[in-house]
């Protein structure tokens, strides 16, 4: 069966359901038809999550194909919970940038889904579109200050970073003249689209403790300078007040459920190797005041999702995660080792060996956090025992728990070993978080803490505008926020050629963007674009939905 087939063969319990299992009633939530429900931020309670255990999901650098944490974290919150752990699994939401692009849907697969799968994927609760109503309308009133006559704070439209954003894959947008037509419609300018993800109002979204947070950080959002060199940020044109009211309902956290009827949260969508890539702290806090157990993920590898939630939000919201899952998949250390990638399903015991520096560094990289790590291998059809017997010797050399999960073939009951390897993890109390830097260093010393201890490099150069950035972050007096790296999440370098464990490479920053609002400063590495392409045969090519209203071709 496909993971479609999978999804319309279950009987999906009414949300109402789902909130009894947390100890909630109807009154407690805001219902989004039957199936959905929207989460009020009175229902966190920080005493709890204090007590709650949180168990962070990420994997070693991925295939194009990604190597499927959201199902294993969703099949290991089924685990959990059938082990008599009360756990919610706390996710973020899919853009349809990749559900429409390369990767397709992102609510697990299998026997190891979130429902309503269809919803999740597509519009789900509105979040995205209100975050992309919010930054375009920052976007609008910065062009009509600069038209205006009577109402102009002089900012110099040279100097404006503040771009305009679109939730799908676009790259003919990327850099756009706008303001063209004549006096009437706009001074011309150059500028672009950034997708939805990595708009800095879906960071500050994610970061945010609360409505008046959220309204604070968004009048901090930095937009360019006066022709006179002051700052210009959102709140002067006093437009943060709107934005989060069009937030008001997005800042809430959504209830859904797992395929084995375990409460699901899902909120925010920051992509990983262009934003922080994790989900809101707010659902995280909504989780671990829910539930003994809260699982959640960070995108792409350890070197990207993980580290930026460790070393921002974790510090940023005071969380400590009291365990790492490292999902491991033997097609990817095949690929790390040498394999081609039309290959990858054919038995290659010398390709997967050669790719395991790959999850020793990420093994390393978790431990750098004071964070006891379990590899999962997740296991697909095409692997062999001999391919398998491989990542447990190697387990056993390095004194690493391990598991192999069956989460997309059989759910709950795939996942039992890891699930009990994790409580044990968790009640042996190994793990002790700390965090690789202090945000108190300097910005330069903050990127070579990431570059050479996390992702193995050398040195770090400056491009000429980086450079200038870094005299604009010294002169907005900035120096202090901590560090939310754009990299490849192809490589553990910046070059995604250099696959495995790569060594005597420099990672080169092309320039730093201010997320003012957001609390961080993103350095820009090689190549990496901030609003992604379509492939030549996109994943749309395959949806479609007949006369009765069913959608297929979504995976």
């Amino acid at each position: 069966m496909t993971d479609q087939e999978i999804a319309k063969d279950i009987q999906l319990e009414h949300i109402s359901k789902i909130a009894e299992k947390l100890g909630l009633n109807v009154d407690d939530i805001d219902m989004y038809g039957k199936y959905k429900a929207k989460l009020p931020q009175s229902i966190i309670d920080n005493e709890k999550v204090k007590q709650s255990n949180l168990v962070l999901v990420t994997a070693i650098s991925p295939t194009p194909a990604g190597e499927g944490k959201t199902t294993m974290s969703i099949g290991l919150s089924e685990g959990l919970n059938q082990l008599g752990k009360q756990t919610t699994v706390v996710l973020r939401e899919p853009s349809l940038g990749p559900v429409f692009g390369i990767k397709g849907g992102a609510t697990g697969g299998g026997y190891s889904q979130v429902l309503p799968m269809e919803d999740i994927n597509l519009h789900f609760t509105g979040d995205f579109s209100a975050i992309e109503k919010a930054h375009n309308l920052l976007s609008a009133v910065i062009d009509n200050n600069i038209q205006s006559k009577t109402n102009s704070v002089g900012l110099d439209p040279r100097t404006v970073t503040w771009k305009r954003v679109m939730d799908m894959n676009d790259r003919s947008l990327r850099n756009i003249v706008i303001g063209l037509g004549g006096t009437t419609s706009g001074v011309p300018r150059e500028t672009g689209f950034d997708i939805t993800a990595a708009s800095e109002i879906m960071a500050i979204l994610c970061l945010s403790d609360d409505l008046e947070n959220l309204k604070e950080r968004l009048g901090n959002i930095f937009i360019g300078y006066t022709k006179d060199r002051e700052p210009i940020y959102c709140k002067d044109l006093k437009v943060q007040g709107a934005m989060a009211a069009l937030l008001k309902e997005a800042i809430k956290p959504n209830l859904v459920q797992t395929i084995e009827g375990n409460p699901a949260i899902i909120h925010g969508g920051p992509f990983a190797n262009i934003a922080q890539g994790t989900n809101s702290v707010i659902a995280t806090r909504m989780g671990m005041s829910l539930s003994d157990y809260t699982v959640t993920e960070a995108g792409f590898g350890a070197d990207l999702g993980a580290e930026k939630f460790l070393d921002i939000k974790c510090q940023s919201a005071g969380l400590s995660p009291k365990a790492v899952v490292l999902t491991t998949t033997i097609r990817a250390l095949k690929y790390h080792g040498g394999a081609d990638l039309k290959n990858l399903t054919e038995e290659n015991v010398e390709a997967l060996k050669n790719g395991l520096p790959n999850l020793e560094k990420h093994i390393e990289n978790v431990k750098q956090f004071g964070i006891t790590p379990v590899i999962a291998i997740n296991k697909f059809v095409s692997d062999t025992d001999a391919e398998i017997t491989v990542i447990q010797e190697f387990a056993k050399s390095q004194s690493i728990r391990v598991a192999v999960a069956e989460v997309w073939a059989k759910g709950g009951k795939g996942a039992l070993d890891l699930a009990q390897h994790v409580v044990d993890i968790v009640e042996e109390g190994s793990s002790q978080f700390k965090p690789l830097y202090n945000w108190d260093m300097s910005v330069e010393d903050k990127i070579n803490t990431i570059a050479t201890k996390i992702y193995g490099a050398d040195d770090v150069e400056y491009a000429a505008l980086a450079k200038r950035n870094l005299r604009t972050i010294a002169n907005l007096g900035l120096e202090k926020l901590p560090i939310c790296m754009a990299k490849t999440q192809k490589s553990l370098s910046d070059d995604p050629k250099l696959l495995g464990r790569p060594k005597g490479f420099t990672i080169t920053v092309r320039e730093i963007e201010i997320a003012r609002g957001a609390g961080f400063l993103i350095p820009i590495t090689g190549d990496m674009m901030r609003m992604p392409g379509l492939p030549a045969h996109p994943a749309s090519e395959k949806i479609s939905i007949d006369n009765d209203g069913n959608i297929s071709g979504l995976f």
